[in-house]
């Protein structure tokens, strides 16, 4: 079996950036249709489950892409509501992967009930480095509002960000402040910014999905130069392999995997992010059966 699985990829989606020329303002459209489709194609949620998993893989692109080394951006969600546990992430190549778990009866639209009580964790993990965390209340308004407030609370530049998703397709546009460079005075800098974000407000969720990033930046910003730059493809992948799935039995006790093998005749490790599946006989966990106690092998 393949160490990376094979799951089936239609034309990737694309994330953009744009720039403010008079301005210290970039931006970020993102729009998955075929990413979001390919990650519910394995799995079977309901209606208002699939379009909270689109706003939450949207963000996650979205916030991924103001990282500036390699690694990945987890957002995690944890709530006392209709599901227990949300997770997307992106890597700094766009590729995303997403899972609802304990959301098998889930019937609610409302992210106030499917995310009741909830918190959320940003994690950003670089390939080097110690990763950081970051945790926020879940608003009972939206995720964007819930991010809004992370990056308020926070020292960090101005941002904000506009989510849309109805189960099939899903989209956002990022807004953040630069450091100081073409504008100095700190007055002119906060008017620029109130005049940029006001006017992503006026977006509506179905001309986030449906317009084309230049018929977006234009309709918004038709009065102000603004530079779109080429799209970034983002798709579906996991990061699951035969090799992780082999490190996470070696945390089991020999003895545990030696009542598998003899109730099973073999052990079965299946990625609950895309269903694949990872089968090991005997031989080849031979060497975790002889490690002791303490995990060293003899």
């Amino acid at each position: 079996m393949n160490d990376t699985p094979d799951i089936p990829q239609t034309d990737a989606d694309q994330s953009q950036r744009f720039l403010f020329d008079d301005a210290d303002i970039r931006g970020e459209i993102v729009q998955l249709d075929h990413t979001l489709a390919d990650l519910l194609a394995v799995h079977q949620y309901a209606p208002g489950v699939s379009r909270l998993l689109g706003e939450f893989l949207a963000a996650a692109t979205l916030l991924s892409t103001t990282l500036k080394f390699e690694g990945r951006l987890v957002l995690q969600a944890r709530s006392e509501g209709e599901v227990p546990l949300l997770m997307a992430e992106c890597s700094d190549q766009l590729l995303v992967r997403g899972i609802a778990r304990g959301a098998q009866h889930a019937t609610s639209g409302e992210f106030s009930q499917l995310l009741a009580g909830g918190v959320l964790a940003i994690t950003i993990e670089p390939l080097r480095g110690k990763p950081y965390q970051g945790i926020v209340p879940l608003s009972e308004n939206s995720l964007a509002a819930s991010l809004d407030a992370y990056f308020e609370q926070s020292e960090q530049l101005q941002t904000r960000l506009w989510l849309a998703s109805d189960g099939e397709h899903a989209a956002g546009l990022l807004l953040q402040q630069l450091p100081a460079q073409l504008q100095r005075s700190a007055d002119q800098r906060a008017l620029q910014w109130q005049h940029a974000s006001t006017l992503a407000a006026t977006l509506s969720g179905d001309e986030l999905l449906q317009l084309a990033p230049e018929t977006l930046l234009h309709r918004l910003y038709h009065e102000d130069p603004v530079r779109l730059f080429e799209p970034r493809p983002v798709r579906f992948h996991c990061s699951c392999s035969m090799q992780r799935s082999r490190n996470a039995l070696a945390a089991l006790p020999p003895r545990e995997l030696e009542e598998i093998l003899a109730e099973q005749g073999h052990v079965e490790v299946d990625c609950e992010f895309c269903n694949q599946q990872y089968r090991f006989d005997r031989e080849g966990l031979q060497d975790l059966l002889q490690a002791g106690p303490s995990g060293t092998i003899h």
